[in-house]
C-alpha cells in the first residue's frame, strides 16, 4: 500500500494545517515562544502548537504557564537528548527556539545531525525583550536558524551589522515586533489613579538598591494616599524565572508598616496595565508594553543609567526620570521618533508587524525540495575552542551527536529512575535557588 504524504510532503499553501513546536527553558521565553508562534502563523490556519519545556532550574510551573494565556494542544518537560528524539519522530512545520543562546546552538547542531539531509521544519528563534548586553555573543550563538527575529528596526540593524561583520550571512535577520503588546490603548485617568512599579528578578542585584526602590515606592504611596501604588511581582515563592531572583521583594517586605493604598500583586501584565495610570521600572520589558498601549512611562534614573541595569537602553526615550521628580508629579513625555524604532508600534503598525515573518515563512514551506541542512556559523572549524564546551553542556558531542550516556539518549527511563530523576531536580533546583545564593552572601561577609 502507497503511504500517505506526510506534513513535510505537502505545501503549506495547499494544506492550510500547520503543525508547531515551541521549546523554551523558562516562563517568559515560554511566553514569548507561544505568542511568536501565533503572530507567525495566518488566522486562516488550522494550527496544532506541541510546547517542550526544557528541564532546568527555571523550568515554569503550572500556574505561570496558564498567565500566558496561550494554550498547547500537547505540554512535556524534555531534556535536550529528550527534544532532539522527538523532533526526528514528530513531523514539524515550523519550529521555535525560546531558548538562552547557547541552548539554541546546542539545538542547531543537534538538529542538523538528528536531520541531515532530510525534510526538516522552518526554524525561528530571537529575543525575549530589549537586547542590552551580548550582543555579539547572543547573536552568532543564534546563527544557523532560519529566522532570526529582530524586535524592532533598530535591533534589525545592529543584528545584521554583527552578521555582516563577521562575514555570517544576514538573511535571516527578519524585524517583527514584541508578541505580546496589545491591549486598549490608555485614554485617561482612572479612580483611583493607578501606580505601578514593575520588577525584575536580577535588576538591580543587590539588597541596598532593591530596599532602596521599596522604600522609595512606599515613599510615594504615602505622599499620595489618593493613588494606588502596586508592586507587580514575576513569581510567588518558590517559582523561578528566567533570572534567579535571590531577593524577592516579597521577603524585603515582610514585617513593614504598609499603606492602606500599597499592595502587591501578581498575574498577567496586559491585566494590570488595563489600569495602570503610570508604569515605573528600572529597565523592565513591561515599560514597552505601557509605552505601545501610550501608559505614561517612567524608566528610573535613581541608581544611574547604566548598562549592568539596563536603563541605558531608553536614552532618547524621554521616559528617565527620578522618584524625586514622580514625587512632585512629573509624568514623561515618550519621544515619538524613539518609540517608532523600538517596536513598540504605537502608531497602529502593530496589525502588520508579522507580515513579513509569515510571508518568509510561507516561502520557506514551498520551497522545492525542502530546506537544506542547518549552517550555523560556529562549527568545530571556526570556533573549535568554543562551541565543544557549549554543546557539552547539553550532552553533545562536537559533531552535535548524543554522547554516551546522555539523559533518555538510548531508552526511556523506568518508573524508578523516573523518581530518582524527580528528587534529583528538586534537590538541583534547591542547590541553585536557595543554597547557593546563600553560600554567595556568607563569602561576601
Amino acid at each position: 500500500m502507497e503511504s500517505l504524504p506526510s506534513v513535510f510532503d505537502v505545501p503549506a499553501s495547499a494544506t492550510k494545517s500547520l503543525r508547531v513546536a515551541v521549546l523554551a527553558d523558562s516562563d517568559t521565553r515560554w511566553k514569548w515562544g507561544a505568542l511568536t508562534a501565533q503572530r507567525l502563523t495566518p488566522a486562516a490556519a488550522e494550527v496544532r502548537l506541541d510546547g517542550y519545556l526544557l528541564r532546568g532550574r527555571a523550568t515554569p510551573t503550572a500556574r505561570q504557564l496558564r498567565e500566558v494565556g496561550v494554550q498547547a494542544d500537547a505540554l512535556s518537560e524534555v531534556t535536550g537528548v529528550e527534544f532532539l528524539r522527538a523532533m526526528t519522530e514528530e513531523p514539524y512545520d515550523i519550529l521555535v527556539l525560546a531558548l538562552v543562546g547557547g541552548g539554541v546552538q546546542a539545538m542547531l547542531h543537534g538538529l542538523r545531525a538528528a536531520w541531515g539531509p532530510g525534510r526538516r521544519p522552518v526554524i525561528v528563534t530571537g529575543y525575549v525583550g530589549v537586547v542590552y548586553e551580548k550582543l555579539a555573543d547572543g547573536l552568532l550563538l543564534r546563527h544557523g536558524a532560519d529566522l532570526v527575529l529582530a524586535n524592532s528596526r533598530h535591533d534589525a540593524d545592529r543584528f545584521r551589522a554583527v552578521y555582516e561583520g563577521v562575514g555570517a550571512d544576514a538573511s535571516s535577520v527578519t524585524e517583527v515586533a514584541l508578541p505580546f503588546l496589545g491591549g486598549t490603548p490608555y485614554t485617561g485617568e482612572h479612580d483611583p489613579y493607578t501606580v505601578v512599579f514593575a520588577v525584575q528578578p536580577s535588576v538591580p542585584d543587590n539588597r541596598r538598591d532593591r530596599t532602596y526602590l521599596l522604600d522609595r515606592l512606599i515613599g510615594h504611596a504615602r505622599r499620595h494616599p489618593e493613588r494606588e501604588v502596586l508592586l507587580k511581582l514575576r513569581s510567588k515563592p518558590g517559582e523561578h524565572t528566567t533570572h534567579i531572583e535571590e531577593l524577592p521583594y516579597q521577603k524585603l517586605v515582610q514585617g513593614r508598616d504598609l499603606p492602606a493604598n500599597f499592595r502587591l500583586v501578581y498575574g498577567h501584565m496586559g491585566e494590570v496595565l488595563d489600569r495602570t495610570d503610570l508604569l515605573v521600572t528600572v529597565s523592565s520589558t513591561a515599560a514597552l508594553e505601557a509605552l505601545h498601549r501610550r501608559i505614561p512611562t517612567a524608566v528610573l534614573t535613581d541608581l544611574g543609567v547604566r548598562e549592568v541595569l539596563g536603563n541605558h537602553h531608553f536614552t532618547g526615550s524621554g521616559c528617565l526620570a527620578s522618584w524625586n521628580q514622580l514625587d512632585a508629579g512629573h509624568r514623561p513625555v515618550p519621544d515619538e521618533e524613539w518609540v517608532s524604532r523600538q517596536g513598540v508600534a504605537a502608531d497602529g503598525t502593530y496589525a502588520t508587524a508579522f507580515d513579513t515573518a509569515r510571508e518568509r515563512i510561507a516561502k520557506l514551506l514551498d520551497r522545492p525540495g525542502g530546506l537544506p541542512p542547518l549552517n550555523p556559523y560556529y562549527t568545530p572549524e571556526t570556533a573549535p575552542g568554543y562551541l565543544p564546551g557549549i554543546l557539552a553542556r547539553h550532552h553533545l558531542g562536537p559533531d552535535g551527536v548524543p554522547l554516551p550516556g546522555a539523559p533518555a539518549a538510548d531508552r526511556e527511563p523506568g518508573p524508578v529512575r523516573q523518581i530518582v530523576r524527580r528528587a534529583a531536580r528538586g534537590a538541583y533546583r534547591h542547590g541553585v535557588q536557595r543554597v547557593a545564593p546563600v553560600i554567595r552572601r556568607m563569602g561576601e561577609l
